[in-house]
């Protein structure tokens, strides 16, 4: 799960946790600080090496950020599948921008395996803006609509070559049947403290959504309030493009759930025009996504753990079950 900008939040790109240099998420989690991200400018970029270093807070998981001087940032993964990410993203998102609604990060150089550190690395614009919530956003509908067009848009624009979905971006956009034993096996470990019958029945009912049979389309793959920013009461940027890859569109209708609510959720998925079926697979989608992220960072992210427990919430409640 990562993307990039710069900004104040991300999920993998912005602010609102602890600081890039946080306490290890991962296991195997690479050593990051601030002296680190100084001698690999230093050595790689000189023309940035006088710049300010800060950490930036984040509730991202894959990467760590410093902010570099007052209009870029610094973006290293603290793992190896994050480091999957990298290669991809400088190819692909300066193509993408041009043909999307939303401003998306800018890859401005890509750094090399150095003084210890043991993977590449980037250096990008730094976008402004405030991590999205609720609260923040001036009108929900008119932003579940802003997103819908994104959404929209990105899934129109030619796939040739795109990667195919994998370690490099989490497998987002895979067929929703390759995410059950996961699920299941989350479910199981949550025990009493979720409504197991009730999740399962919902869990189930995605499964036997009919199957995404046209050709791949580019996903983002990670949608969430995190990677979405705002400015003045209005969405403003999408970043964090870590699951960026080609494959069913259900993925990125998760937002649906884990933003939106209500007449904001209908109106983005009017806009979006998912149909009956893709939309069923995008539940599933947030669903499982929040059931498998809830145990794992339990001791290590509040706020994405809330946000978890309120996925679950919000697609029970937008379940109905037949019969």
């Amino acid at each position: 799960m990562s993307g990039v900008g710069a900004s104040s939040s991300e999920e993998h790109l912005g602010v609102a946790g602890p600081s890039g240099a946080g306490p290890p998420l991962h296991a195997e989690e690479a050593h990051i600080s601030s002296d680190l991200v100084a001698r690999l400018l230093a050595a790689q970029f000189p023309r940035w090496a006088e710049l300010p270093v800060e950490p930036v807070a984040s509730v991202g998981t894959d990467h760590a950020l410093y902010r570099l001087g007052a209009e870029m940032v610094v973006r290293l993964p603290r793992t190896r599948l994050a480091s999957l990410q990298v290669e991809k993203e400088h190819r692909w998102l300066p193509e993408l921008a041009a043909q999307l609604p939303l401003p998306i990060p800018a890859p401005l150089g890509k750094g090399a395996t150095a003084c210890g550190y043991p993977w590449p690395w980037s250096v990008y614009a730094w976008l402004d803006g405030e991590t999205a919530t609720l609260g923040r956003l001036a009108d929900p509908c008119l932003a579940a609509r802003q997103l819908g067009h994104f959404v929209a848009a990105l899934h129109r624009v030619d796939p040739t070559g795109g990667p195919q979905p994998g370690e490099h971006n989490f497998s987002r956009g895979v067929p929703l049947g390759e995410r059950d034993a996961a699920t299941r096996e989350a479910i199981a470990a949550l025990g009493n403290a979720i409504d197991t019958v009730a999740i399962t029945a919902a869990w189930q009912s995605a499964l036997d959504a009919p199957a995404w049979e046209r050709p791949p389309v580019w996903v983002h793959g990670d949608l969430s309030p995190a990677n979405l920013l705002t400015k003045q009461g209005r969405l403003s940027a999408v970043i964090d493009f870590g699951g960026l890859g080609v494959g069913d569109p259900a993925c990125d209708l998760i937002v649906g759930w884990n933003l939106f609510s209500g007449e904001s959720r209908d109106a983005f998925r009017e806009v979006s025009a998912a149909d009956d079926a893709t939309w069923a697979r995008g539940r599933g989608w947030a669903l499982s996504a929040a059931l498998i992220a809830l145990p794992y960072y339990l001791a290590t992210r509040t706020v994405i753990v809330a946000g978890a427990r309120r996925v679950i919430v919000e697609a029970l409640a937008d379940y109905r079950p037949v019969g």
